[in-house]
């Protein structure tokens, strides 16, 4: 049995989502962030950074999201959710599964300046406001060159699950509605059954306490 080890609203939900796809039978193990559950010598057995999502899988434990949907969808080529070596579009699958994690230094960023400080007068407002900038730009260039209903011109892949995450989080620090293209795209991608029933499982997330982070005044 397949083990996922899960923060609700993680990067986990990338996998999540991805099993889901591949109609794969799983096991949720649920962590918080806030908890400390994740520093456990426990934990840190199968992911020595203390991060999810940490997969155990036929005897072999993975960690990192872009690592464990690369090797789940080069088990399953017949989900072709990965374009083949050679094949014409896997330059631009590579570069989204990348992008994707641009894109997720920039919010893990955020959440530090905004959510993870004890005392939120240490937080800095030049800084959010320039991650913040830098967010909108990332999205933006994705908003000129998205053209089709999927990253890739063949359709739905595994780059579509690992840039989605991108809105799960960037909701709360950008409005979405700015860009047209993405959000019809993002609606797209949440209309699919494998993201709804991945959603039913995601769990309650405690990260946040509010819907959106208006950007700091001064």
């Amino acid at each position: 049995m397949i083990r996922l080890h899960h923060v609700p609203l993680g990067r986990s939900f990338r996998v999540m989502w991805l099993l889901e796809e591949l109609g794969q039978e799983y096991e949720v193990a649920y962590y918080s962030i806030r908890d400390g559950s994740m520093r456990s010598p426990e934990f840190l057995a199968l992911s020595p950074a203390g991060r999810v999502p940490a997969l155990e899988w036929d005897g072999e434990v993975l960690f990192e999201s872009a690592a464990i949907v690369q090797s789940l969808c080069e088990r399953h080529p017949e989900a072709a959710l990965a374009p083949l070596p050679g094949a014409a579009s896997r330059g631009r699958y590579l570069e989204m599964l990348s992008y994707a994690e641009t894109v997720g230094c920039l919010l893990e960023n955020l959440n530090l300046n905004r959510v993870f400080l004890r005392d939120p007068a240490q937080a800095s407002p030049v800084v959010i406001k320039l991650l913040t900038a830098r967010l909108r730009a990332a999205l933006g260039a994705m908003e000129a060159r998205l053209t089709g209903a999927y990253l890739l011109p063949e359709g739905f892949s595994a780059a579509d699950i690992m840039f989605a995450y991108s809105f799960e989080l960037g909701r709360y620090y950008v409005h979405l509605e700015e860009f047209p293209a993405l959000m019809a795209y993002w609606v797209r991608l949440q209309a699919r059954p494998a993201y709804q029933r991945a959603k039913a499982r995601d769990g309650e997330q405690d990260l946040y306490d509010r819907d959106f982070y208006p950007l700091p005044e001064g």
